[in-house]
């Protein structure tokens, strides 16, 4: 009976094994097939949605979708731009790195073999190419019946190109073509068949004079066509400076800090809009809620006001250059009705990183910011606030008015000026200057209140001797700086604590009555 038993027992051991390898072979099928499947969708395998929302974001403007046959689908639209804004993404990447990656999912044989070529020759050459787009301007030729083809011309696509040689810049060019697409759609995936360049458009600008409030005739700023000299001062709240649009946002302080400057016969202010803090390419509607809520306080307090762009952004890489120009864009067309802008200031102080940088990469950015900026805000000015007096030359043609800060010493401030007023015939205005008095325990050579008045009293003879618009450096005294504005060294940060002309205690400094002429 035992025996019988062990024979019973056996067998079912062995059936049981093999129903369990069975289940394990089956599984382990399954599992391959499903991690294959995944890959069929190249845009997670390449993560390019992530890739396209982080890195790339052209502006894309669909002049026409009438077609005669088939209607255009909504949806059949969406995947079809972010499937040919893809093939651009890849097609840069493949000329930056001088690889095939990803080429063969977004193109056909034939436009594959020739971008395969240009590799190959520019890899041979050691030449590399880091481009982007910034314009795409869509107008639909055709779309099937069958929904399988689609044939569209892309205009006044603007591009840009930094062309590198053993990693050395040899060249950097824009340039404006026009492009007939052709795509077909395979695998739920549309494709790039055909991609023809054609006849290059010039650059244009559009830009309505009528309603201009604040417009440059030879060195002068007008003001409703009446000579205007800025009077102005940098500003911040005392308790959030460098987080202005933050937690400490008070419409309150800031109106009773407006009337201080009002009263002072200042006519404008300057403040500041941090890239990062405003959202980035994704800007924050709060943050543009409560800019528009200063614009509107200030105007009822008649100031002007001119707003900094991308206070503490750094990063000029061509590849970012879509994300920067859609941050410019929200913040600038939401603002554009505001008449008392004076201007939009692209950066401050940008000359800082010619260095670190490359000005080779600076400039362009520049260049092109200045560009987007205009658009979106056609009836507003435009100027770059360099760090130096001698910066001011850079990009001077492409300005409305020069700006330029100056804390050198102020025995050679009319020299130095004299020499700017010679290169150009643009406005000029000292966006920044002043003295902090911060002599004590961590500054004993430093400059007492006292010194700090009589530098200002200096300053303001000039100006008034010489008609000067200027904006000084700043109302308040702060009790904390940044650590990512100054550094973590007190004598440092002590020293940025004390430029304003009215002290922590909210109580005037001598200063304060040489604050304009």
């Amino acid at each position: 009976m035992s025996l019988i038993n062990n024979k019973n027992n056996y067998r079912v051991f062995l059936l049981a094994s093999f129903i369990a390898l069975n289940i394990l072979v089956l599984y382990a099928i399954t599992s391959i097939l499903a991690y294959l499947n995944e890959g069929a969708d190249r845009s997670t395998m390449l993560h390019l949605d992530k890739m396209t929302i982080n890195t790339y974001l052209p502006k894309v403007s669909w002049e026409s979708l009438e077609n005669p046959g088939r209607a255009m689908e909504k949806q059949t639209l969406a995947t079809l731009e972010k499937h040919y804004l893809f093939s651009w993404y890849i097609k840069n990447n493949a000329l930056k790195t001088n690889t095939s990656e990803g080429i063969a999912d977004y193109f056909t044989e034939n436009p594959r073999k020739i971008l395969d070529t240009i590799i190959q020759q520019n890899k041979a050459n050691k030449i590399s190419i880091e481009s982007t787009t910034l314009t795409h301007n869509p107008k639909l030729e055709f779309y099937s019946e069958d929904g399988q083809l689609v044939v569209f011309t892309d205009e006044n696509v603007i591009e840009f190109q930094n062309i590198y040689q053993d990693k050395k810049l040899v060249t950097s060019v824009k340039d404006t073509a026009t492009y007939k697409v052709l795509m077909l759609l395979e695998d739920g995936f549309w494709r790039i068949r055909h991609c023809e360049r054609m006849a290059k458009v010039a650059d244009t600008l559009q830009a309505n004079t009528n309603e201009k409030t604040f417009t440059v005739k030879g060195n002068q700023i007008l003001k409703n066509n009446k000579p205007f000299v800025i009077k102005g001062i940098n500003y911040y709240p005392k308790n959030s400076a460098w987080d202005m649009y933050g937690d400490l946002f008070n419409l309150d302080t800031i109106a009773t800090d407006f009337d201080i400057i009002s009263k002072a016969k200042l006519n404008t202010i300057r403040i500041f809009v941090p890239y990062e803090d405003f959202g980035k390419a994704e800007v924050k509607t709060e943050k543009i809620e409560k800019l528009k809520q200063v614009l509107e306080l200030a105007k009822t307090k008649k100031l002007a006001v001119i707003i900094t762009l991308f206070d503490f952004y750094g990063d000029y890489s061509v590849s970012n250059w879509t994300l920067t120009q859609r941050h410019a864009e929200t913040v600038v067309s939401s603002c554009k009705n505001f008449d008392n802008i004076i201007a939009w200031d692209i950066k401050n102080e940008p000359d800082l990183d010619f260095e670190s940088r490359g000005i080779q990469n600076v400039k362009p950015w520049l260049s092109e910011m200045i560009e987007v900026v205009k658009k979106a805000a056609p009836n507003h000015l435009v100027t770059i606030g360099y760090s130096s007096i001698k910066a001011g030359e850079i990009l001077k043609d492409e300005v409305d008015f020069v700006s330029y800060h100056y804390y050198e010493d102020i025995l050679l401030f009319k020299d130095k000026l004299a020499i700017l007023e010679k290169a150009t015939n643009k406005p000029l205005v000292v966006q920044e200057f002043g003295m902090s008095s911060n002599k004590g325990f961590w500054s004993w050579n430093g400059n007492s209140k006292e010194d700090q008045a009589e530098y200002h009293k200096k300053m303001q003879a000039i100006f008034k001797e010489k008609q000067l618009a200027f904006v000084s450096w700043t109302l308040y005294d702060f009790p904390k700086v940044p650590n990512g504005v100054a550094g973590k060294w007190p004598w440092i940060k002590n020293k940025q604590k004390q430029f304003g002309f009215i002290d922590v205690e909210g109580r005037q400094k001598p200063s304060f009555s040489y604050i304009s002429y």
